[in-house]
Order: structure tokens, then C-alpha cells, then sequence
């Protein structure tokens, strides 16, 4: 079925990682508080990384690694906005001069 261990353990981790980003979307959806649905956003997008990441590696290709680049650069931006958003209120200031 599988050519190596390696490759049942990565459709292994696959699976996992594939239950727990639907738990993270659960916990997007029916977060507590705001700050635990950025915290879900922000590991749904790690979890992303890590199955693009996995994906490569069974396909044998690096023709995913720049779409790794992409999702973490996203990821990132979007938690830092709604960082900001938590604490200020607003994401974008359009004020330069405060």
C-alpha cells in the first residue's frame, strides 16, 4: 500500500492535522472571545503550512514551497491586524500624524 514507513507516517500526520484544523474552525465559529478565535485563525494557518508542507513532500515536488511562503506571509499579516484591531480598535489608522 505504502512504498515506505515515511510515507504512512506522513498520511498519518496528514489526517491529524486535518482533524485538528476542524476543530480549529469549530473554535473559529463558536469561540468563547474574540482573542481565542485570532488564536484559532492563527493556528489554522499554521496547520495550512504544515499540510501544504506535507502534501510536498508525498507529491515529491518543491512547487509547493512558494505557496508555504504565501499562506505564512498571510497568516502573519492577519493576526497582526487583528492584534491591532483588539487593542486600538480599529486596523487601519488613516491619521499619519498620530
Amino acid at each position: 500500500m505504502y512504498d515506505s514507513p515515511l510515507e504512512a507516517l506522513l498520511t498519518v500526520s496528514l489526517l491529524i492535522l486535518s482533524v485538528s484544523t476542524l476543530g480549529l474552525v469549530y473554535r473559529v465559529i463558536k469561540g468563547p472571545s474574540t482573542p481565542d478565535r485570532v488564536m484559532a485563525l492563527d493556528s489554522i494557518g499554521i496547520n495550512l503550512i504544515a499540510i501544504t508542507a506535507i502534501i510536498s513532500i508525498l507529491l515529491k515536488t518543491d512547487a509547493f514551497l512558494e505557496v508555504i511562503l504565501l499562506i505564512g506571509i498571510i497568516a502573519f499579516v492577519g493576526t497582526v491586524a487583528f492584534s491591532k484591531f483588539l487593542q486600538k480598535g480599529d486596523a487601519i489608522e488613516y491619521d499619519r500624524n498620530s
